[in-house]
């Protein structure tokens, strides 16, 4: 299974790139990770059009790195469904068992995501009705992929 972790921006602190690359690695024996970063438009003190202008452009790149995908499309966004960490590794087991060979999740900018984004996801999910940084929802969104699976394998993890 190819696993597409679609975000915008990039990881720019040190401490955030190192532990990414600690759940990536941790991954490996699971599925073929990708990580794709699209630009960010948004910046601070963008006047509301312009922050929603930005917002777009976002929304356009991860639309445009989604054309080519065949699986499902599951966005992260606070509005969406929550799930416990069990629910989610079932959620994951059930598109491998349909024989999914592709997932996509999207992590949006510091703005949020674009109302087109919303409209492709086959799936929104959300970690917590709170907000938090890109860079943070990245590492979180690894560990809990890392966890369904080991969930999935009935392999031991903290709980």
């Amino acid at each position: 299974m190819i696993l597409r972790i679609i975000a915008v921006g990039r990881l720019r602190e040190r401490f955030w790139q190192e532990a990414a690359a600690d759940y990536i690695r941790r991954l490996r024996p699971y599925a073929r990770l990708e990580m794709v970063e699209v630009a960010i438009s948004s910046k601070e003190g963008l006047s509301p059009a312009e922050g929603m202008k930005a917002m777009e452009a976002e929304g356009e790149a991860i639309l445009k790195k989604l054309k080519r995908q065949k699986g499902s499309v599951l966005v992260l966004d606070r509005t969406g469904d929550a799930l416990d960490s069990q629910q989610w590794a079932e959620m994951l087991e059930g598109l491998i068992l349909q024989g999914q060979s592709e997932v996509a999740f999207i992590i949006g900018g510091p703005l949020g995501l674009a109302p087109a984004v919303l409209d492709r996801a086959d799936m929104i999910l959300s970690f917590s009705e709170m907000t938090f940084p890109h860079q943070m929802m990245r590492v979180i969104l690894l560990e809990q992929i890392y966890r369904s699976f080991r969930i999935i394998h009935h392999e031991p993890y903290h709980k």
